[in-house]
């Protein structure tokens, strides 16, 4: 069983880092969500690249080996207690080839992120490491509710607080049972396209899926690939998260009802995490047990 390893919380003082590992960063949201961080008394660096942009793939914020530089060099400085990636959108897996993984993960430090930094996620929870899955530095909207920044403030610095992870916002039971394991998973399309990779690992526990802009048939397409390689056969619980800009909302529930509920698994419905203006932040590689319809944890999410 792979050991649990916790990174120290944070308290006011503490100097985090902030890294673009994928897509490019506007200047005004950026300055919009560092003021929330500077709120809680952090002492925020912006990395160099973060505020770049490729040459020639416009999606991407500066070179591949800048954001990797940038992101291994914010890690492996003791100073920052934390990593806040500033956005999603595209370009973490083409990063992971120009960094040493093991070498990260020796490193026990917050990772805070969602969408397309579940690549991230996903390497340094398989290595042991809890991760926050929750809003990023330049996601105004998200920062912006405060049932979400709330969360994220109370799982980073008093992380003994938080007792159900899906509180305020309800979950709907799909399949009831009860359901013990680590919590894994994150952003679909990034998980299905891990599956070959070097860095593909399959998960134990239980697993959070959401994603966004994706039509009813991708959704399909994805979990029947999931399901196709056997990604679900270790997976104890279902904790299914917003699918937001989809064509059809009660389609794609109806697509993710039929794909996962034969697995026969304990499996929760409409919860606030993901894309949606209330992004509850959650604590991926934690132990927790999934009860009726609360994810409970069994440990604090930080030391």
């Amino acid at each position: 069983m792979t050991e649990v390893r916790r990174p120290a919380r944070l308290t006011a003082g503490d100097r985090v880092a902030v890294v673009a590992p994928a897509g490019p960063i506007q200047v005004d949201r950026l300055e919009i969500g560092l003021k929330y961080l500077h709120d809680w008394g952090l002492e925020v660096e912006v990395m160099p690249s973060v505020l770049g942009q490729h040459d020639k793939l416009r999606y991407l914020a500066s070179e591949d080996t800048a954001r990797a530089a940038d992101l291994r060099t914010a890690w492996l400085e003791p100073d920052f207690k934390a990593v806040f990636c500033g956005r999603g959108g595209y370009g973490v897996q083409r990063t992971l080839e120009h960094l040493d993984l093991d070498e990260l993960a020796a490193v026990e430090k917050i990772l805070v992120g969602f969408s397309d930094i579940t690549a991230l996620h996903e390497v340094l929870n398989a290595r042991g490491l809890v991760t926050i899955h929750g809003p990023m530095a330049a996601a105004v909207e998200q920062l912006g509710s405060e049932q979400g920044r709330d969360r994220l403030r109370d799982l980073l610095f008093t992380p003994e607080s938080v007792t159900d992870l899906l509180a305020p916002a309800g979950a709907r039971s799909v399949v009831p049972g009860t359901a013990k394991g680590r919590l894994l998973g994150g952003n679909l399309a990034l998980l299905a396209a891990s599956i070959g990779t070097p860095t593909f690992a399959q998960p134990a526990g239980i697993v959070v899926l959401e994603d966004v802009g994706e039509q009813s048939y991708r959704v399909d397409r994805l979990l029947t690939q999931l399901l196709r390689s056997g990604w679900f056969d270790q997976v104890s619980g279902l904790v299914i998260g917003d699918f937001t800009d989809s064509d059809n909302a009660d389609l794609v529930a109806e697509v993710i009802r039929e794909r996962l509920v034969p697995l026969g698994v304990p499996m929760l419905e409409g919860v606030a995490i993901g894309h949606a203006e209330l992004n509850l932040a959650v604590p991926l590689g934690l132990p927790v047990r999934l009860e009726g319809t609360s994810l409970i944890p069994l440990l604090p999410a930080l030391r």
